[in-house]
């Protein structure tokens, strides 16, 4: 089928991998460390056997290439067992093929790595396998894997904080600048796969991810960053993939994400949930989100929860969100867009957030595949609406069959509930239920049901400014929005 855009050039939509990997462009310079030489770290002591444990070995390598002014640490063919490692100043650690670096399976190899800079969570997220705090030109790169074993570490309480407490992140690095991770494969983390945190200049490119072996299997956690590039990249994750999140003052702001393709039991693309900081010059580009390969769930859907979920509510502002030519193909919800207000503090003793804002979304070029039938949904709270959306160029395939609901019926608030796509349950409009926006423009959106459904399509309560134009769904043109 064919789209025309308002200003009359005809698009061609493709419900298929529309988005095929393009040439990659990057502005942040390469870093170059490999070129001070190698340090193996065979010659330090370390035992590919996957058995002996190789901390100190490779540590010794790790702080030898620092002490000499830099350079590349080499985990050459075999298995390597480790606790902890901690990165210094200009070292790449490069992991080649037919290289496995195994995290240790006892948690007493995982000292307490506890960094100054704080943010929510830090009285109990303390352990990594791999972990740097204020550094200056490091980098993870290579063929090989990295594996964390993380189904070792049982999780034995459903109760904070308890339940974070000997379950180490893969990759931690808090307040380093100049941050590359290129190349490898990461997977089976016993928490989060990546953390980065209140870091500048990052470039993720070219990594592979599977993380489903215990709870909270995070992808990518993107932390109160600067200047970040994803691209290339492929991830299946049980938890949230590719994650933008604030839990600190300190905005994730000029992040780029594209070419890249990613599963998630949970919330494939998250602005959030964490927003205290807020978000700030965001663009999302080429990407395709497909079913998971794993369909035992730990948390969220087989299917995955949402494709898009853009979520402030703890403060912040989320500003200038730009998100083009996605195709997602799964996830109950295509999109979620969320202003809410659970004013958690991101620690101890500091004033509570006062409401946060959403505002100036653009998504374009959006390619929606097998969808659920629980709606999409752009929400504020009362006196604090969303502001400045638009959705152009959208062609989506939802499951409908849901039967008429009235749409008068009150859709509850709960602006201090934790924010997820499935919140509200099944909405009263099988398409789009909006409420508490101010200007939103709804451009050239075509729709199909798999199933009959007897919805109304679309809802606007307090909205304002509302512009649209070609809504159609197949059987029904020119679509109205039933505004309350």
């Amino acid at each position: 089928m064919k789209l025309v855009h308002k200003y009359g050039v005809q698009l061609l939509v493709v419900m298929v991998l529309l988005v095929a990997p393009q040439e990659k462009t990057c502005s942040l310079e390469r870093i170059t460390v490999a070129s001070l030489g190698d340090y193996m770290v065979t010659d330090y002591g370390a035992v590919g056997d996957g058995i002996t444990l190789n901390t100190a070995s490779i540590q010794s390598a790790i702080d030898k290439c620092a002490l000499e002014g830099g350079g590349r640490v080499v985990i050459g063919p075999g298995r390597f067992l480790t606790g902890t490692l901690v990165m210094r100043d200009h070292v790449e650690l490069h992991v080649t093929k037919g290289a496995v670096l195994l995290g240790s399976k006892s948690p007493e190899d995982y000292p307490e790595m506890v960094s100054a800079y704080r943010f929510f969570g830090d009285e109990w997220v303390k352990q990594s396998l791999i972990f740097g705090a204020n550094l200056v030109d490091i980098a993870i790169t290579g063929g090989g894997v990295i594996d964390g074993q993380g189904e070792a570490f049982q999780v034995t309480t459903n109760v904070k904080p308890d339940r974070y407490i000997n379950r180490p992140f893969l990759i931690r690095f808090t307040e380093c600048s100049r941050v590359e991770v290129r190349e490898v494969t990461l997977q089976n983390s016993a928490m989060w796969m990546q953390h980065y945190l209140a870091c500048d200049k990052v470039l993720i490119e070219d990594i592979k991810v599977f993380n489903h072996c215990n709870k909270n299997n995070d992808m990518i956690d993107i932390d109160g960053c600067s200047n970040v590039v994803i691209t290339g990249c492929v991830g299946d994750s049980d938890d949230d993939a590719i994650t933008l999140k604030s839990t600190s003052p300190r905005a994730c702001e000029n992040v780029t994400i594209s070419n890249c393709i990613i599963s998630s039991h949970c919330n494939a693309i998250k602005l959030g949930t964490e927003s205290t900081g807020g978000f700030k010059n965001i663009t999302i580009t080429d990407c395709v989100v497909k079913p998971s390969s794993r369909k035992e769930v730990i948390y969220g859907l087989p299917q995955g929860i949402s494709g898009i979920s853009l979520e402030v509510v703890d403060g912040g502002t989320m500003d200038e969100v730009h998100i083009s030519n996605v195709v997602i193909d799964g996830p109950e919800v295509p999109l979620f867009i969320r202003l809410g207000n659970r004013a958690r503090p991101y620690m101890n003793g500091v004033k509570m957030p006062g409401v946060g804002e959403v505002k100036n979304i653009l998504i374009e070029n959006l390619v929606v595949r097998n969808g659920g039938s629980t709606g999409c949904s752009i929400t504020g709270i009362p006196g604090f609406p969303v502001r400045n959306v638009t959705l152009s160029q959208i062609a989506m395939e939802l499951e409908g069959g849901e039967g008429a609901r009235d749409p008068r019926r009150e859709v509850p608030e709960l602006e201090d509930l934790y924010p997820e796509a499935t919140m509200f349950g099944v909405l009263p409009a099988s398409i789009l239920y909006m409420r508490h926006v101010d200007q939103i423009n709804l451009f050239e959106i075509f729709v199909t049901l798999q199933n009959p459904d007897d919805r109304v399509p679309l809802i606007a309560e307090d909205v304002k400014g509302m512009k649209y134009e070609g809504i159609n769904m197949a059987g029904m043109e020119n679509i109205d929005v039933l505004e309350k």
